[in-house]
């Protein structure tokens, strides 16, 4: 018989009370709670095609971007540029940080919401929508997604492109290799709102040498069975009980 939700939550209690260097790897299970859109979900991938004729994939490819941005940025506007505020679970994670326990958030999402919660210690794997870079002359790019149509560079007019990872693109290779070592620094790993099936990052826990880990997703994942703690509920809900926000 599985635990009851009460004493799984104080067991999750302990183990953040007891350990120093915490980490987290979270996705997109973390902002569909604040209303943002899962891009990856069967609902978004029938959206894209009836709406763009394309798979999500594509769309929010290197080569889509290249060869229609009219579209890509239709669709990336759509998908990636609602506004949202944290929840619980962002809340969480920045009081943690707060209280000296956070090693780092190692997160998937592009969103900005880690830190729009307070969070400072925060590694995006997949980089963010909140900045952009002109292709041309290279100038930084800042909240250029507003409007209609493609943007442009106020200096040269060069098209810009946003600093995130597209599909057909490989991730930072600094990043990468920052997210491995801070695996070998963490003594106890949650792994939120995410089913590891995103890769390189899915790869991530490979690294982790400690032995306590926790995980928060509403589907399974490949971990399930060593996990120490395990939640289906939503995530918002699990660690705002655990920290008490």
């Amino acid at each position: 018989m599985e635990p009851s939700y009460e004493s799984r939550i104080q067991k999750l209690r302990q183990l953040l009370s007891s350990h120093r260097r915490i980490l987290v790897l979270g996705g997109a299970g973390l902002s569909t709670e604040s209303g943002l859109p899962d891009f990856r979900s069967d609902k978004a991938r029938a959206h894209c095609h009836s709406t763009y004729g394309h798979p999500v994939e594509v769309l929010l490819s290197r080569g889509f971007f290249e060869s229609d941005p009219e579209t890509f940025y239709a669709c990336f506007r759509e998908l990636l540029c609602k506004e949202a505020k944290p929840n619980r679970g962002h809340l969480a994670l920045a009081k943690l940080e707060e209280q000296g326990r956070l090693l780092s958030i190692l997160t998937q999402n592009v969103d900005g919401l880690h830190q729009k919660a307070g969070s400072r210690r925060v590694l995006e794997l997949h980089g963010n929508v909140r900045e952009g870079i002109c292709l041309s002359c290279g100038r930084p790019i800042l909240k250029a997604w507003p409007g209609d149509g493609v943007p442009r560079c106020p200096d040269c007019g060069g098209l810009c492109r946003p600093d995130m990872v597209l599909y057909d693109e490989a991730l930072n290779e600094y990043v990468l290799r920052a997210a491995q070592a801070r695996m070998f620094s963490a003594d106890l790993l949650l792994i939120v709102g995410t089913s590891l099936s995103v890769f390189p990052a899915g790869d991530l826990p490979q690294y982790y040498t400690g032995r306590e880990l926790v995980i928060i997703n509403r589907t399974p994942t490949p971990l399930d069975q060593p996990a120490t703690l395990r939640f289906f509920e939503d995530a918002g809900q699990v660690l705002g009980d655990a920290v008490g926000v």
